[in-house]
């Protein structure tokens, strides 16, 4: 019969006090972790490392990176974790040419300011020049251009603004494909009509339509065209109804030789 080894209470204890030791060191190593790592927390957050070291603007092509980061108030001085979003939000969107902007904090020192600009959608000529009008209805007079390279139209005639606001509001809603068909835009209101338009087309044709609703009434003009033959030329009615009046050339041409004779 074997006999149990008895312990005694007095070799027991030195091992209860080591082992309630090393359990208070590994409790005071964890507080005083938790400790530093605040500590170092406030310290970055009251202390110039915590300051924005890059401002990135993105979107903008109409207002310079200057004036929008100008207008936002941010510095290298800002700290990241003071600026208010919206109140930078609220001040560059004053701006005509800025549809939307965002704010985003990149960490550890990157502010990113996210615009979007009204589109440019024609041009307006004076004294030669010529100036992009955007969706908004918005000449931006300071992009002067002494000709325009064809990637929107030039509108002629608009001697009253609100026509011109409505008529720049339509031509947004243009997918770029039709957009870019229109070489230009004249304003030709009557006496029973004032949101008569002509279109000229780079295609050759003239479209004859209104302001109102033009931008859900145009789309129908690249299936009529693509219906006729290429030699055939004339106008593009979209105003009540859609249909195509060719030119009587022969009439006109008729008329021209007896000119002569």
């Amino acid at each position: 019969m074997s006999k149990k080894k008895i312990v005694s209470i007095e070799e027991r204890i030195p091992k209860l006090k080591q082992a309630r030791k090393k359990k208070a060191n590994r409790r005071l190593i964890f507080y005083l972790s938790i400790f530093f790592l605040l500590l170092s927390i406030i310290v970055y957050l009251q202390s110039p490392l915590s300051n924005i070291k890059t401002i990135a603007v993105n979107g903008n092509s109409f207002v310079t990176t200057d004036e929008v980061i100008e207008v936002s108030n941010l510095t290298m001085d800002t700290n990241i974790w003071t600026i208010n979003k919206k109140e930078i939000q609220q001040s560059i969107s004053k701006n005509p040419v800025v549809e939307s902007v965002e704010v985003i904090r990149k960490l550890p020192w990157t502010v990113e300011i996210q615009l979007t600009e009204y589109e440019r959608v024609g041009y307006i000529k004076n004294q030669g020049s010529y100036y992009p009008i955007l969706g908004n209805g918005v000449t931006l007079s300071s992009f002067k251009l002494d000709s325009m390279n064809g990637d929107a139209p030039l509108i002629l005639d608009f001697t009253d603004e609100d026509y011109l606001n409505e008529m720049t509001n339509e031509l947004k809603k243009l997918p770029d494909s039709i957009l870019n068909l229109i070489s230009e835009i004249y304003w030709s209101p009557t006496d029973e009509n004032r949101n008569k338009i002509l279109l000229y087309m780079n295609d050759g044709f003239v479209v004859n339509g209104t302001i109102r609703n033009f931008a859900e009434k145009m789309q129908v003009y690249p299936s009529i065209v693509s219906q006729l033959e290429a030699e055939r030329k004339g106008i593009v009615h979209i105003g009540v109804g859609a249909y195509f009046e060719e030119y009587e050339t022969e009439v006109e041409d008729e008329e021209v030789e007896d000119e002569v004779e």
